[in-house]
């Protein structure tokens, strides 16, 4: 019966105050998670404004992971003291969501800045530069790897930053020995890496030494990045510089920029030792 004290409304009404179709409000109803406060002789449905607060709460939940199923399940057994424990467990996941956020937020960050500046490059220079201390997360030793070895450290190697949260949004670049350089091995790295700006305590990590780097661009794919290594030790030769203990490689734009693998760009720094 209705209280004339108290303002029911229509499904149609009720679900334009949620803001969701009537669907939604028949779907909750069906599976007993939100039913209407009453229902006519006619079988039309009524809602109090009461249960916009209980709507609410559903939504809540919905929107931090919660699955109706689970909401459900709380429902049937609510209380004062129920619906506090689930209040500090959901605030709980969204603090966690929030440090996801932040991670992710710094990560677009970064892959703005480093596309802005990859505009401005000039892909045909050679240069010396000065390099800084850089502090590198490594893979694990994938040197003189086959190639379904090296496929499975790749993907070794993302799930790990994956789950420790060490993505940091730099590409992940190779680390060849100088000894495989000099054999014509440009391509048989030690090691993969990422930029660790912000190292955490409890992880391994290589102190990439500051000093002098012949930096260059390789435009294309792998079957001619032995040319533009000559190009570079050539200017090293020139300038009176050696080979060092180590060349970093990383892509500037790849498949993310770019469809085809001919328009790749790989930054390459090859370590320098004044020559005798």
């Amino acid at each position: 019966m209705f209280n004339k004290n108290v303002k029911y409304f229509t499904t149609g009404e009720f679900a334009k105050i949620c803001k969701v179709n009537k669907q939604t409000l028949i779907y909750y109803d069906q599976i007993g998670l939100l039913s209407p406060i009453m229902k006519d002789s006619k079988d039309y449905r009524y809602y109090s404004i009461a249960q916009y607060e209980f709507f609410s709460v559903i939504e809540l939940l919905k929107a931090v992971g919660m699955s109706l199923k689970d909401i459900q399940k709380y429902m049937a057994e609510k209380s004062p003291e129920n619906f506090l424990d689930l209040m500090y467990q959901q605030k709980e996941i969204v603090a966690k969501k929030r440090l996801e956020l932040e991670m992710i937020e710094s990560i677009i960050d970064v892959k703005i800045d480093l596309t802005k500046e990859a505009l401005h490059l000039d892909f045909d220079s050679i240069t010396i530069e000065h390099l800084p201390e850089a502090t590198l997360y490594l893979s694990k030793n994938i040197e003189n790897s086959t190639e379904e070895q090296f496929t499975k450290a790749v993907s070794d190697f993302i799930d790990e930053l994956d789950r420790s949260q060490l993505d940091t949004g730099y590409p992940i670049g190779g680390i060849t020995r100088r000894e495989q350089v000099l054999a014509g091995n440009y391509d048989n790295y030690s090691y993969l890496y990422i930029e660790q700006p912000h190292p955490r305590e409890g992880h391994p990590y290589f102190e990439a030494i500051e000093g002098d780097f012949i930096v260059g661009y390789h435009v294309g794919d792998a079957t001619t990045l032995g040319e533009t290594y000559e190009r570079l030790f050539k200017v090293m030769q020139e300038k009176g510089f050696e080979l060092g203990q180590y060349v970093y490689e990383e892509y500037i734009y790849d498949a993310v920029i770019k469809n085809r693998e001919e328009d790749y760009v790989t930054k390459i720094m090859i370590e320098i030792e004044k020559g005798c």
